[in-house]
């Protein structure tokens, strides 16, 4: 096992939000260091077997239903936000003098030669791996931890797992555009393969998703390890207080679109899936706007199956650092406080011990400020609905990004993962209720006011940060600054940390929207969401608010299949009659945040800036010079505030020497022009 200063294990323990005091920090190093003595480093060449069960069952397979499953209200409780996440300050624990690792050329992959020295890694997790010729060991571990098997190769030997017991079943999520299923594995003692099934049980249900970009593929290989253990091995407690939802390949049609070359960033598998879906479409830019085949079952199965917990796994980009497995989740100041709260208070703490434990570097999620000068420092993310973190903010299930270091071979990133989501297990098991009550809680807080943008702001505090060395140098190649980071650890203590904590444009929560039934893609849409709506069955009058647009900019580059569109607002007070079959949406309901996320016109994944509404951008009716003159002329004589109107917009000189503007003004006011032109069609209720 590996030996960690007083200095490392405190700032591990004093990463963002982690509350340990500096001599709970020493007590545990002495803890680690007295267990760190009493074992050995095992060579990544010679794992160590678990021991095994053998037990013979035969699998069952259902289809996921299809319509969604009610939540119970609870209670709504006004949650308080704590403040930002902010590091402690690391220097009250003396450093110990350890030497630096050295870092090497890694000669594995065939990228190695062109990516930064890696530093040579054992850890204490390398027993959780069985030996090469081991009956139950996983391709992964076939390999020497270098490789990750196919998709008909992870089925087939996951559904060999089943086949051993009661404990693991299997259903189909859906097909992929190109015909694949997408399966999803079902971990409880009970056996159960049907989601009413399973919340019969009361045990908090998590769901681990893995390859929503296919070529970071850790959580897969992790999984079927964990899996292993729980059926074959030791592990099978891991069941007795919680359960298991395992998508070991999300994106299954990019997981076949593999090659040695498809990540140049980062140290393997060997062969690594492509980014992008068969379609081209990112997956974690498509939560919010669900165009995707594979995202609507994934949104669907979450509405069936209604997990507590869930956790995607990825592998950054970016800067070399000394963490190998960092992840994060939503703000305190986002829409679901108690949530943070939780994940901050008592998942993270947990996590991070088991990780250093087995001799893995935990951290936050990171950003630099700037890839090139690390003492600008770190960014904080808030992040909105089209990622999973952030969408799992808005419909209040607390949602974790794993983001795994690319610079950091491929064995030690799905080690650090195993661990991961094995304390994932154990805590959320131990921590039920306080789980299920925090998720209540945000479900039904209701908060009178929703922010739609953030604005960052530096935190009071810095962050000690573990990160490599580095120089620039000239390039000859692109003739300027490149940074070479040479494998050195280095900690940059207290570097300020920009967050995006500070609330920009904010709306009133309105108690209802009401949406046109010709607006049929936008009502299939908020559907496949889960979010509860009703149809007016006849003509109904009311007084409501509707926005009236102008100004509105397209992006002149296509992005993920959309020309998107951002657009002023003013909120007008309208009576109108909505006529029968108009969507009824009420905010008082769990899902209600983020239908308003949805439908705002200023929230950045509102589905109007998506382009789901760029019709109303589009005048399709017009009149002509040689009408609109003797129409002015005739307007004018019978209104005389209107002549007093226009002799004012006279003085401006812009518009008097624009004829075009001149004729438009008085087109706009006439009874010919179109009313619906820049209105949005929704309107809401207060």
């Amino acid at each position: 096992m590996r030996l960690f200063s007083l200095s490392v294990i405190a700032i591990a323990c004093l990463s963002a939000g982690s509350l340990y005091s500096v001599d709970a920090v020493a007590n545990d190093a002495k803890t680690l260091a007295k267990t760190a003595q009493a074992s050995t480093d095992l060579p990544a060449s010679t794992p160590v077997a678990a021991a095994q069960t053998v037990t013979d069952k035969t699998p069952v397979e259902t289809p996921v239903a299809t319509a969604p499953e009610d939540v119970n209200p609870a209670a709504n409780t006004q949650a308080t936000e704590p403040a930002a996440t902010v590091a402690t300050d690391a220097t009250a624990v003396a450093p110990e003098a350890q030497p630096a690792p050295i870092p090497e050329r890694a000669n594995t992959f065939v990228n190695d030669a062109i990516l930064p020295p890696s530093i040579t890694w054992h850890g204490a997790s390398e027993s959780l791996m069985l030996s090469t010729d081991n009956e139950w060991a996983t391709p992964f571990e076939q390999s020497s931890g270098i490789e990750s098997p196919s998709y008909d190769a992870t089925i087939a030997w996951l559904d060999k797992l089943a086949g051993e017991t009661n404990k693991l079943q299997k259903v189909s999520l859906g097909k992929s555009p190109q015909g694949r299923d997408i399966w999803m594995y079902i971990a409880s003692s009970e056996g159960i393969n049907e989601s009413a099934r399973l919340k019969q049980n009361t045990k908090p249900t998590v769901l681990v998703q893995a390859g929503i970009h296919a070529g970071e593929i850790d959580g897969k290989d992790a999984g079927m390890m964990l899996l292993r253990d729980i059926i074959k091995g030791d592990k099978s407690a891991l069941l007795d207080k919680a359960n298991l939802l395992f998508v070991p390949m999300f994106s299954v049609d990019a997981h076949e679109r593999s090659g040695e070359f498809n990540r140049v960033n980062q140290r393997g598998p060997v062969n690594m899936g492509w980014r992008t879906t068969a379609n081209n479409l990112n997956l974690n830019r498509d939560y919010a706007k669900a165009d995707t085949l594979e995202m609507q079952h994934m949104l669907r199965a979450i509405n069936v199956w209604q997990p507590d917990l869930y956790i995607d796994v990825h592998v950054t980009d970016g800067i070399d650092y000394q963490y190998d497995v960092t992840f994060g989740y939503n703000l305190a100041q986002g829409l679901s406080p108690a949530s943070y709260r939780w994940l901050e208070n008592n998942y993270r703490p947990a996590v991070e011990a088991a990780l250093t434990e087995q001799g893995h570097i935990p951290g936050p999620l990171i950003f630099a400020v700037d890839n090139a000068d690390i003492t600008k420092g770190m960014s904080l993310w808030n992040p909105s609905p089209r990622f999973s973190n952030g969408y799992g903010d808005a419909r209040h299930l607390p949602t974790i990004l794993i983001e795994n270091h690319s610079l950091k071979p491929f064995k030690q990133r799905v080690l650090g993962t195993y661990v991961m989501l094995e304390q994932t297990l154990k805590t959320v098991g131990e921590q039920a209720t306080k789980l299920k009550s925090a998720i209540q809680e945000d479900k039904y807080r209701a908060s009178p006011l929703i922010t739609l943008t953030w604005k960052s702001a530096p935190l009071a505090k810095g962050w000690d940060f573990k990160g490599i060395d580095y120089q620039l140098e000239k390039s000859p190649i692109s003739g300027t600054e490149v940074v070479r980071w040479n494998g050195q650890p280095k900690l940059y203590p207290n570097l300020p940390v920009l967050a995006e904590t500070v609330p920009d444009i904010k709306v009133t929560r309105p108690s209802a929207y009401y949406i046109p039934a010709q607006w049929t893609q936008v009502i299939d849409r908020l559907n496949i969401h889960g979010i509860r709506m009703t149809r007016l069955t006849k003509p109904t009058e009311l007084k409501l608010q509707q926005y009236k647009l102008s100004n509105p900019v397209f992006n002149t580059k296509d992005f993920e299949g959309h020309q998107t569109v951002k657009a002023e607002s003013e909120l007008m007070k309208v009576s109108t009659t909505l006529p029968a079959g108009t969507i009824k949406i009420s905010t008082d309901q769990p899902l209600g945040d983020l239908a308003i996320l949805l439908l705002e016109p200023q929230s950045p994944d509102s589905l109007l800036q998506w382009g789901f509404f760029n019709p109303i951008f589009t005048r399709t009716e017009y009149i002509e010079d040689y009408a609109v003159e003797p129409l002015a002329a005739n307007m004018l004589k019978d209104d005389p505030k209107l002549q007093a109107e226009f002799d004012k917009e006279l003085t401006n000189a812009e518009f008097a020497a624009d004829p075009e503007a001149r004729l438009r003004w008085f087109y706009e006011r006439s009874p010919y022009y179109d009313n619906r032109y820049l209105k949005y069609p929704v309107y809401r209720s207060r």
